[in-house]
């Protein structure tokens, strides 16, 4: 049987001896799963303050939907939402990392005490991205990206995805070492939703381990997404509302951990705290 290395550690950021917890704060009006919650800064520093109670280990800040078809939001009104919000939740000692394709919101928010960059498009959106990440010396989520939210969903065309998916990110990876990004600090995302169908995500799901053998770790960010509601609709029914999946987005995580992820990034945490605690029970029973 082949073996894998650990789930790894990402230098710049604490060491987890199971799966990490990744909390998302959307600061948004149009979130796919819960726009408009957490829109006012004080709000949204609750929450993520909340999530860390619950058992989150980092909180992830949004201002930007990425949900299939969202328009893209001006700079400034990026800023305004997410600096303040990141700056309230590192003055209560919160670990955060900034979910944003642009290099002045990644800036101003590593300035303004994030550890991590969550950027969907991998660096491709913005080229200023990676040079402000390689100075910065911080951690990066490189994720798989074939294009923004307006039309991504024309994009999920595969012949097989889960080696397409690592080719693709591998490249991109690539690319961002060669930008001056240290690979320890990298971490790989699969994009599930992202120019992905339902079979798509769970075929990247099934293949987590091949994922891993990029030598990297892992990010899964399943929660509540539309293959979820696929799944849990039954052949004829509706998908069930984004917030009535997170029982599904649970499962995942606990899948997720036992597979060796290196975090899961979860809206609703305690039952995925829960899960991925089981998952390293169970690990250390072996």
């Amino acid at each position: 049987m082949s073996t894998l290395p650990g789930r790894g550690h990402v230098e710049g950021l604490p060491h987890w001896d199971r799966c990490a917890v990744m909390g998302v704060v959307n600061v948004t009006p149009d979130s796919f799963s819960d726009g408009g919650r957490w829109f006012d800064t004080t709000k949204a520093v609750k929450h993520g303050l909340d999530l860390v109670t619950e058992g989150a280990d980092l909180v992830d800040v949004g201002g930007e939907s990425t949900r299939p078809g969202a328009p893209r939001v001006d700079e400034d009104e990026e800023l305004r939402r997410v600096v303040p919000v990141v700056r309230g939740l590192v003055s209560e000692g919160a670990t955060v990392s900034v979910d944003t394709m642009r290099a002045s919101v990644a800036e101003q928010s590593l300035a303004a005490g994030a550890t991590l960059v969550n950027d969907v498009s991998g660096g491709l959106a913005d080229p200023a991205m990676v040079p402000v990440v390689a100075a910065a010396e911080v951690p990066f989520v490189v994720m798989h990206w074939r294009g923004f939210s307006e039309d991504m969903n024309n994009r999920a065309v595969y012949d097989d995805v889960v080696p397409e998916v690592l080719a693709e990110l591998h490249s991109r990876v690539e690319a961002v070492v060669a930008g001056g990004v240290s690979p320890e600090r990298i971490v790989l995302d699969p994009g599930l939703g992202f120019a992905k169908n339902a079979p798509h995500d769970l075929a990247l799901l099934a293949g987590l381990r091949r994922l891993r053998e990029l030598g990297h770790p892992v990010l899964v960010a399943a929660s509540r997404k539309r293959f979820l509601g696929h799944i849990l609709a039954g052949p004829e029914g509706a998908p069930p509302p984004a917030r009535e999946r997170d029982a599904a987005t649970a499962a995942v995580s606990a899948i997720a951990a036992r597979e060796g992820a290196w975090a899961v990034r979860v809206h609703e945490v305690r039952a995925t705290a829960d899960a991925v605690r089981v998952a390293r029970a169970v690990e250390g029973a072996l």
